[in-house]
């Protein structure tokens, strides 16, 4: 059981550094969309926390470490892909809403195919494996409707709050 315990709070290590990598990261590389996208980012780690404390007898193991990690993973894709559409928007001449607008409406699609083919992969792992496996398949199929939820509706919503109704002429990204 120690034994155990150990990895997991290594495994809890790791992740906790990662995680402030890619904060870190995130920040510097797209400043104020950053700063939103880092929000999401821990939004979307308290809605799988939240999710996961609801499911009768949830606990936390390595392979839900590892399904935590790669949800984290493909959140930070999702922001990524968002913010290179909104920054080619800006750079075709379109206003900073504009640009806001329309990176969104184009990065959806390609956030969402990806999102529904790992969801399926969570689907397919839960319905064969057991255990672990199982264990990672949900921990993954929530992270990723969470993480879809916090990078498409979350951040846009706040960038919205932010920019919306305002004359900007340049955006922090």
């Amino acid at each position: 059981p120690s034994l155990g315990q150990e990895n997991i709070e290594a495994g809890m290590t790791a992740v906790a550094s990662g995680f402030l990598f890619v904060l870190i990261f995130m920040l510097v590389y797209y400043k104020g969309f950053g700063l939103v996208a880092n929000i999401a980012l821990a939004a979307n780690l308290v809605l799988i926390v939240g999710v996961m404390s609801l499911i009768p007898g949830a606990a936390l193991t390595l392979p839900g470490i590892a399904g935590i990690v790669l949800t984290v993973g493909m959140a930070v894709d999702a922001n990524v892909l968002i913010f290179e559409r909104i920054r080619e928007e800006l750079v075709d001449g379109r206003s900073p809403q504009q640009a806001v607008h329309h990176g969104y409406d184009s990065a959806f699609s390609t956030i969402f195919d990806a999102n529904i083919t790992t969801l399926i992969a969570a689907v397919i792992l839960f319905a064969v494996g057991t255990g672990p496996i199982a264990g990672f398949a949900v921990t993954l199929a929530i992270g990723i409707i969470t993480s879809m939820f916090t990078a498409i509706v979350g951040t846009r919503a706040v960038i919205n709050l932010c920019i919306g109704g305002k004359r900007i002429d340049k955006l922090s990204i």
